[in-house]
């Protein structure tokens, strides 16, 4: 997620703060009598929480390749690789003793030519409008016009894409796999090749993950040095705050000071927390719905439900797709995924509204014309179309592959980070930005 700098101006209003307590004890209290069942209100809680962690620490997964290029920081990237490693280190406690991994809904993706160009139309629409398949649902919050045709032309691409993606080879065959692929989409999980490290193979997945991890961030720290010998490196607003201490006023602490309320709501979180935070959350996934982070196939079925409103039946959708007819017939939040999207939005709504910045949120909302308009929509259509050929998102094909130990994410990594680049050089030539 993209980010205007929200977090050091004071705000003279305190309504909006009443808002968004108000809004999540609402949520909190309401929501097990609309919602179909505890799982879903699991979902609706972990939701809350990666928006509101997402938004409190200014993090977003297109940023990181977004904020390398045309800042020159590399902060954010850095980052990424050490949440991946720490998620991956905790699953172990998961996976290591278990006897059935099929018990689990492991990402342990095919490795073809689609999760390559799915990976670099990812990366292209990315750039074009700096936002990812989780970012869009916060940006909603933050920027909704540009985050709205973003969002609208994402459940188009990832709609056109489902047929693609239920019925071509080189979407869901394999070059290469291992035994433990095989039980799940055909590629390769890491362990498989240490299988005589005396821990079933996860000592080498684990060292091997560090290794990649290291690598990548030893890139990263090349890459920012050259810029800043360039002097080419202006850096991020919102990094810079973040990294800047505070002193707190413990001295004269009172718990209802306004002091105490912005450490304790305001403040921003480092990129760190918020890794450590989204870290606990996938952990949590793991454990409650045995499975990791997905985001993008529920958009292509809201776009199906707003075909099936106007009168498509859900049997042609449903023999178009490959989806089953009920995903579009049957009611919005039956889907436990379309429930932890929207719990990522309102969770974003709610970090802007307990902060105080609901009015300097709505001051820096962009404006759109023909031009920004249409860089939004080809940037959403990209990512939607590329999920369906790399079989997930920027966390159904990157964090969760990568935390279970799957060599497609690597693989996706490389052909986002590639997408990224391609689409901000393209964006700056053709429409200047």
């Amino acid at each position: 997620m993209e980010n205007v700098d929200r977090s050091i101006e004071p705000n003279p209003i305190k309504w909006d703060k009443a808002i968004g307590f108000v809004l999540f004890f609402i949520l909190i209290i309401g929501a097990p009598f609309v919602l179909p069942s505890n799982m879903h209100y699991l979902r609706l809680l972990m939701g809350l929480a990666l928006g509101y962690i997402l938004s409190r620490s200014y993090t977003g997964f297109a940023g990181s390749v977004n904020r390398a290029y045309k800042t020159g920081s590399t902060k954010l990237m850095r980052t990424m690789m050490f949440m991946f490693l720490i998620t991956a280190i905790a699953n172990v406690t998961f996976l290591m003793f278990t006897k059935d991994l099929t018990i689990y809904a492991l990402s342990i993706n095919p490795i073809n030519l689609g999760l390559i160009l799915g990976g670099l139309l990812f990366g292209f629409g990315m750039a074009f409008s700096s936002c990812c398949a989780t970012g869009v649902m916060t940006d909603l919050a933050t920027d909704l016009p540009r985050a709205g045709v973003t969002l609208i032309f994402f459940c188009l691409g990832v709609f056109l894409g489902f047929p693609l993606q239920a019925t071509q080879s080189w979407i869901k065959g394999s070059i290469a796999t291992s035994a433990t692929g095989k039980k799940f989409a055909q590629g390769i999980y890491m362990p498989d090749w240490f299988k005589w490290d005396g821990l079933d193979g996860y000592l080498g997945a684990v060292i091997l993950t560090a290794l990649l991890v290291s690598f990548v961030i030893y890139l990263s720290y090349l890459y920012e040095k050259k810029r800043r010998q360039k002097d080419t490196y202006s850096g991020v607003p919102s990094e810079r705050v973040q990294d800047s201490p505070q002193d707190e006023d413990i001295a004269n602490f009172t718990m209802g000071s306004e002091s105490t309320y912005n450490v304790l709501f305001k403040k921003p979180w480092t990129l760190k927390q918020g890794a450590v935070g989204m870290t606990i959350i996938f952990v949590l996934m793991m454990g409650l719905t045995k499975s990791g982070w997905g985001a993008s196939t529920p958009y292509g079925f809201w776009f199906g439900k707003v075909l099936n409103i106007f009168g498509v039946s859900a049997t042609s959708l449903a023999n178009f797709t490959h989806q089953p007819a009920a995903v579009y017939s049957g009611p919005f939040l039956a889907n436990g995924v379309t429930v932890q999207n929207m719990g990522i939005f309102l969770g974003a709504i709610i970090f802007i509204f307990t902060a105080g910045l609901f009015k300097q949120t709505m001051h820096s909302v962009s404006t759109l014309n023909f031009k920004s308009a249409s860089l939004f929509a080809l940037g959403g259509f990209t990512m939607g179309f590329g999920t369906r050929l790399s079989n997930g998102c920027n966390v159904g094909a990157l964090y969760t592959p990568i935390a279970q130990f799957s060599v497609s994410g690597w693989i996706f990594l490389a052909a986002l980070v590639l997408g990224g680049i391609i689409g901000n050089k393209l964006s700056k030539t053709i429409y200047g930005y």
